[in-house]
């Protein structure tokens, strides 16, 4: 690889980090901090659904932006409004407020999630973007490290998680990728002049495919799959707070490393045992999770909630990545984009949505003078995770598989 070549890449590299650390670095102890705000069950279900707000529309925005505006260009500016909102977030605790500021924020970062992927792909050959990529997960993680070096070395040992700090440094990670993207390569729009869709951006053609009731099921079970999902993605860190971690988002970060290794293993596992069974090991990890926390509460074994932890990986590899394949298999080529945009709007837009505000007011229906008893709440989120693994289990058929195995019989040659 010449000089030039590792140049690029090494600046695409640094974009992912910086991109995936600026969020993890204060939407994972989020809840943490509005549960010490004392902020209402409705504003908190509001305030956490930000995310997946910012999720439905950012297919919009990033059609507009493919067929006007220079890829990196549009990403530098929208990386500091984050930074302007994520420090006028950090100064507020009238909810309302916050949630009005921190829903403009994910309207300018959750497209970046596209846009950075665009970037990569565009200056760097296909088969390095898994390397390119890898750098975010481990930019979620370098979140956690820095949580704790900050922590000691700049706050006296004072965590920061349930403080209004962790939202300071997303403004400064964020302020810093700006200035980092004014170095990427030129990228200019891949559609100018192209007739633009708001159909076509939500992936809304790729509804056709529900005809199909297998893939209708798969749908049905992404989208529930989303609700005990939700509940540690978003509110994990006000548990563990309320059962004394003091670092939180180092703890929980300990998922996303096991991560990074574990998405070795899910190529491994699709050309082995195929995306249904890869798909039941997700849905195996997320029952073991709650379980876990269930048990782990009823009995006082701490040690359990570390398990909970550490199987995020197999949950997020195996499940949603392995459904990500089954997607791309199951819909026709000329929809196959707008089919995985459907997918990450059902999961992460629509799912996370919902589940955010059941399981807000799960944990308010257990919660009396300001504690909640999670003991119900991780009993209804497993029996529910369980249940949702039966039904994939049961009714849900691997026939990707099955056409990819029969296509390859009818090329053999007779005998």
């Amino acid at each position: 690889m010449d000089k030039a070549a590792m140049s690029v890449r090494i600046r695409l590299s640094i974009m992912m980090f910086l991109q995936y650390m600026m969020f993890a670095v204060w939407w994972v102890p989020l809840a943490a901090y509005l549960k010490n705000l004392e902020v209402s069950a409705t504003y908190q279900a509001w305030i956490l659904s930000v995310m997946p707000l910012g999720c439905l529309l950012a297919p919009v925005f990033c059609m507009v932006a493919d067929r006007h505006f220079a890829s990196q260009k549009v990403l530098t500016v929208l990386n500091f409004g984050c930074a302007l909102l994520f420090f006028l977030g950090a100064r507020q605790t009238n909810p309302a407020t916050m949630f009005v500021i921190l829903l403009l924020a994910m309207l300018c970062y959750m497209p970046t999630w596209s846009l950075t992927n665009a970037i990569a792909m565009a200056n760097a050959p296909s088969d390095k973007f898994p390397q390119i990529r890898v750098f975010g997960s481990i930019g979620w993680v370098a979140s956690a490290v820095f949580s704790l070096i900050a922590a000691t070395s700049l706050f006296g040992g004072k965590a920061l998680d349930g403080t209004a700090i962790p939202l300071y440094c997303g403004a400064g990670t964020a302020l810093l990728a700006g200035l980092v993207n004014l170095t990427l390569p030129n990228t200019p729009p891949p559609a100018k002049g192209k007739e633009a869709s708001i159909v076509d951006a939500l992936g809304l053609r790729a509804l056709t495919l529900l005809k199909d009731i297998n893939f209708a099921l798969f749908i049905t079970i992404s989208l529930l799959v989303m609700i005990p999902f939700t509940l540690y993605f978003s509110l994990g860190s006000q548990f563990f707070e309320s059962q004394g971690f003091k670092q939180v988002t180092a703890t929980m970060n300990l998922g996303q490393l096991v991560e990074i290794f574990l998405m070795l293993l899910v190529p491994l596992a699709l050309s082995r045992f195929g995306v249904k069974w890869t798909m039941v090991a997700g849905l195996v990890a997320l029952a073991i999770r709650y379980f876990a926390l269930w048990v782990g509460v009823a009995a006082e074994q701490t040690f359990l909630y570390y398990i909970a932890i550490l199987v995020h990986g197999a949950i997020f590899g195996f499940f949603f990545v392995g459904g990500q394949v089954y997607v791309d298999k199951k819909a026709p080529p000329e929809i196959r984009a707008q089919a995985q945009g459907l997918i990450v709007l059902i999961c992460f837009g629509v799912g996370m949505l919902i589940g955010t505000f059941v399981n807000v007011r799960l944990i308010e229906r257990y919660t009396a003078d300001g504690v909640c008893n999670w003991n119900p709440v991780f009993m209804i989120i497993a029996v529910a995770s369980a249940i949702m693994l039966v039904a994939l289990c049961v009714f849900f058929r691997d026939d990707v598989r099955q056409t990819a195995e029969t296509e390859s019989t009818e090329k053999e040659p007779q005998a």
